[in-house]
Order: C-alpha cells, then structure tokens, then sequence
C-alpha cells in the first residue's frame, strides 16, 4: 500500500539547485523534511511569468507557503502571493512575514559570498572544475570581472553544474554564516 506523506508546508524555489541547497540545509541542521511534512517545490518547470499561477495552485488553502526567489523575480512572487488573498501592497518586509525571502541575484550568489571565493575554488578544485574556471576567468567577455561574478557565471554553465554543486556549497559552509534568506526561510519553516 502507498501512503502519501501529508504535506503541511510547501516551500516554493525556483530551480532544482535550489531545491537541493534548501534540502542539504535543512539536513545539516538536522531537520527531516519528509517527516515535517514540508515539501520543497522548484518552479523552474513554469515560464518565470507564470510564478504567479505556481503559487496559487500550490497554496491551495491547506498547506502553509514559504520561499525563496530572486530579486529579479519579486514582482511575480508578489502578484502571487496577493493572488493567493495573502496580503495586498506587500512590501519585502511584508513578503518576509509570510516566509518569502529574497536572494540579491540568486542563491547560488549569496552561497558564494557567504563562502568567498578561496572556499569556493577549493570546492570546485576537489571537484576537478578548477581548470575549467580558470578557463573562463581568461575569456574576454570575463577578464578583469569580479571573481564572484565569474563563479556564479561558472556555476551557471556546464550542463547541471548548478545542481551539482547546490549541494557541494551547503555543505562547505560554515552553519554560523548561512546566507540570510536561506537562514531565515529555514527558521521559518
């Protein structure tokens, strides 16, 4: 017989590797999600316009919210939320009380400036990745960038190397500096 696990809060990401930091978080911390009952949920499979229907769809009126989004994204998570009848005019501050936090650019630039970037390159160097982030960092289009600029770049190449290493950051970091929105969505739920 196949019991369905009863889901009490649904934790809306925008991708798989965020999926998998907040996953690989919460399992640093000690927290089972399954057995919480929170899901975390990657919208990526919808147009970024459609955030919107994401969050309405998946609130359903059961189930508590909490998020993560980037800022680029804050317009379409709050349209949602208001959609959703869970506030109207919300301010960030208004969109945190309800467990929704923001990543400056995206998660996996707020794990590299948590990280820096020596912590970083070590990570990618155990990964056998370090000559390939050399390889950028000699690219026109990248010389003379910030290095935090050239890793999310990096990150964001090679396939699934975003999800490969959502994990590998978590892990590397030190639990008394999470990200922010990372932390504080953990608190929350």
């Amino acid at each position: 017989m196949v019991v369905e696990r009863a889901v009490k809060t649904i934790v809306l990401v925008e991708g798989v590797s965020d999926q998998r930091a907040v996953e690989a978080l919460a399992s640093r911390r000690g927290r089972h999600f399954d057995a919480e009952g929170i899901a975390v949920v990657a919208t990526w499979a919808a147009p970024r316009t459609s955030a919107v229907t994401w969050i309405v769809s998946a609130h359903g009126g059961s189930a508590g919210l909490a998020g993560l989004y980037d800022a680029a994204e804050e317009n379409d998570f709050r349209r949602g939320l208001e959609r959703a009848g869970l506030g109207s005019g919300l301010s960030r501050a208004g969109m945190e009380r309800l467990g929704f936090y923001v990543c400056v650019e995206d998660l996996e630039d707020e794990l590299i400036r948590a990280l820096g970037v020596p912590a970083v390159e070590r990570v990618a160097a155990a990964q056998g990745d370090l000559g390939s982030f050399r390889t950028l960092q000699k690219q026109p289009a990248w010389l003379g960038r910030p290095p935090e600029e050239q890793l999310r770049r990096f990150m964001g190449s090679g396939g699934s190397r975003k999800i490969r290493y959502a994990r590998l950051l978590v892990d590397a970091l030190d639990l008394r500096k999470v990200p922010r929105p990372l932390d504080r969505l953990l608190d929350h739920v």
